[in-house]
């Protein structure tokens, strides 16, 4: 995978999702990890702050992915 040099994985937005938290504070979308590999895989993240549609994001840890909203 493609690190950065604090060690992050990039990834970038692909669809936002939703708003999410208990007062709406972050928000929910599909980001896709950016390799050198030709596969392409999706997560769910929840990001805080602002985000748009191909935003690219530095995930410290790319393995865990968050719940859906209801």
């Amino acid at each position: 995978m493609e690190k950065n040099t604090t060690g992050g994985v990039m990834a970038r937005v692909v669809k936002i999702l939703g708003r999410t938290g208990s007062q709406g504070q972050c928000t929910q979308v599909r980001v896709e990890i950016i390799d050198t590999s030709s596969s392409k895989r999706s997560i769910i993240r929840n990001v805080k702050g602002p985000v748009r549609v191909d935003d690219v994001l530095v995930l410290l840890e790319s393995e865990r992915e968050a719940r859906r909203l209801r």
